[in-house]
């Protein structure tokens, strides 16, 4: 017989897992969230440093979806890796475990464009909600969410070294990204706590939690298509055709697998769904539509000290990390690799800073490569965080299985050119600071000699995602969004996309934080809903 719940969640990513335990706390309504991946116990998720053995594309992974864009017209027609987590926590599985929520600039255009009740007075006590920061409960941070937040840094002179060079630099010191002060330099919090990965698995889906009688966790289910009821929602079809029945059904899948998922299910564009023999249920132009995200460029230097955590590209290092983790869950292995990083603005007059950097005391390969260079080295990737360049995303097969076609069209924006190269400009600037002088070993990338217009040449085949799509979902007001302002789908009844592809626009950091936030909103609302019919009944 077919299982009927309240909720049928699809994506047991950042949005999901929050969405799933939050809606289950109460026991008089019945929850189903439907993961494509599997569980997330695998040691390589919950240590902090196995991410590198993760992400990379070279290596097989049950825990990520290696998604590629096409190829990139302003980047030398380079496809992008894309990873995405696929597992019980989803990309808060396999990211850097910086947690940032962005200027609060951000959230006050959204409200400003439509997007009322989503200013930052209004979704800051949602942050606090969702926190268990290792600061305490004040005016910025929460004490007793779920989501565990340390200040706890890798302990390397490297990072303390560039924190001074920026500073010498001319930027202020901040202590609290999150707080008081955005602009500046310093070290980032983290979702970790006792040297392991905290995701939002580990938050929101607690052993406790998994043992509510009122909730049903299905994974290796990848959903195939809503179904709907002339313009109804009514379910979900999974894995072969099984179907989960729900009041209302609540996509988490992401900017990429959310807006697909809309698509298989007759919701999109019309003419594009029919050419691929997908009946249409909406006619909804923008799902796909408002793609951004953070283009990252690696701006490197040799280190003229062994100190850098290159060391372990040697097996024995590599072994004792490892093993130092498992008995004690400490040492380098049990750390965020991008403790130190810095908010900085590329001219005057900016309502926040336009450039995000994360510094590493170590030299990597580009990220569609992977791994660690063999000499000591240490690098600041550097990214645009408003840009103005739009992509889309559309179906290339009506198959569930077939990723679909991501296109980012980076750069294809002027503005986002004069400040990713005004960005590797300021971040080369630091490297050169007498805090950083013991330890440069001269520019590997894009080394002392390349000026002017011939670092743009050389970025374009050479910049990266840092892992932030957004938008294609995008909620508003106008008619022509894909949710509104509560994120329910414009077209159609019972269905709702709550994740990052509802951002209007990308936020001013890493989006892990302003997307669990984005579900604890949500699901409020949705209990205070609930509660609200219960008692009409």
């Amino acid at each position: 017989m077919e299982e009927t719940f309240d909720f049928v969640i699809v994506g047991a990513g950042s949005a999901g897992c929050a969405m799933a335990g939050r809606l289950s706390e109460d026991p008089g309504t019945r929850v189903a969230l439907l993961e494509a991946g599997g569980d997330d116990k695998a040691m390589m998720i919950n240590m902090p440093a196995g991410l590198g053995e993760i992400i990379p594309p070279e290596k097989e992974s049950a825990f990520n979806w290696g998604f590629w864009t096409e190829p990139q017209a302003h980047l030398n027609g380079r496809k992008l890796y894309w990873p995405r987590g696929k597992a019980l926590g989803g990309s808060s599985s396999i990211n850097g475990m910086v947690y940032i929520r962005g200027h609060s600039s951000d959230y006050d255009r959204w409200a400003q464009a439509g997007c009322t009740g989503w200013g930052w007075a209004d979704v800051l006590p949602w942050f606090k909600k969702a926190e268990s920061s290792d600061r305490g409960a004040c005016d910025y941070h929460g004490a007793d969410g779920p989501l565990s937040v340390s200040r706890r840094m890798l302990p390397h002179v490297l990072n303390n070294a560039f924190i001074d060079a920026a500073v010498e630099n001319g930027w202020p010191r901040t202590d609290d990204f999150n707080g008081a002060q955005f602009e500046g330099a310093g070290s980032y919090d983290s979702t970790i706590k006792g040297g392991q990965r905290w995701s939002a698995a580990r938050a929101y889906l607690t052993a406790e939690v998994r043992r509510r009688p009122n909730l049903k966790i299905i994974t290796g289910a990848l959903a195939e298509k809503v179904e709907f009821e002339g313009k109804r929602a009514v379910g979900v079809r999974y894995s072969g055709g099984q179907l989960v029945r729900a009041r209302k059904v609540v996509l988490c899948g992401g900017a990429i697998n959310s807006p697909q998922l809309l698509l298989l299910s007759g919701v999109g564009p019309a003419a594009q769904l029919k050419a691929l023999g997908i009946d249409v249920v909406a006619d909804r132009a923008q799902v796909g539509q408002n793609l951004q995200d953070h283009l990252d460029v690696l701006v490197q230097w040799k280190c003229s000290q062994p100190i850098t955590l290159n060391a372990n590209t040697r097996p024995l290092v590599k072994l004792m990390a490892g093993l130092n983790w498992i008995f004690r869950k400490s040492g380098n292995a049990s750390y965020m690799p991008t403790a130190a990083g810095a908010f900085v603005s590329t001219r005057e007059g900016l309502a926040a800073p336009d450039i995000q950097m994360h510094f590493m005391p170590v030299m990597g390969l580009a990220h569609g490569v992977g791994g660690l260079q063999p000499e000591h080295g240490y690098q600041v990737h550097v990214c645009q965080v408003r840009p103005e360049s739009r992509g889309s995303l559309w179906l290339k097969s009506p198959d569930p299985k077939a990723h679909p076609a991501i296109d980012p069209n980076y750069l294809s924006a002027p503005e986002d050119v004069d400040t990713l190269v005004k960005g590797v400009e300021i971040a080369r600037a630091i490297g050169r600071q007498s805090a950083l002088k013991p330890y440069n070993g001269g520019e590997s990338w894009p080394g002392e000699e390349v000026q002017g217009a011939a670092v743009l040449e050389k970025m374009r085949g050479w910049a990266e995602t840092i892992y932030h799509p957004v938008g294609t979902c995008r909620m508003g007001a106008d008619a022509g969004a894909v949710t509104d302002i509560a994120l329910n789908v414009n077209g159609v009844e019972g269905l709702m996309v709550v994740d990052a592809s509802v951002m209007p626009w990308l936020v001013s950091g890493n989006t892990n934080a302003p997307t669990i936030m984005i579900a604890e909103k949500a699901a409020a609302d949705l209990r205070g809903q609930q509660m609200q019919g219960l008692k009409a009944a």
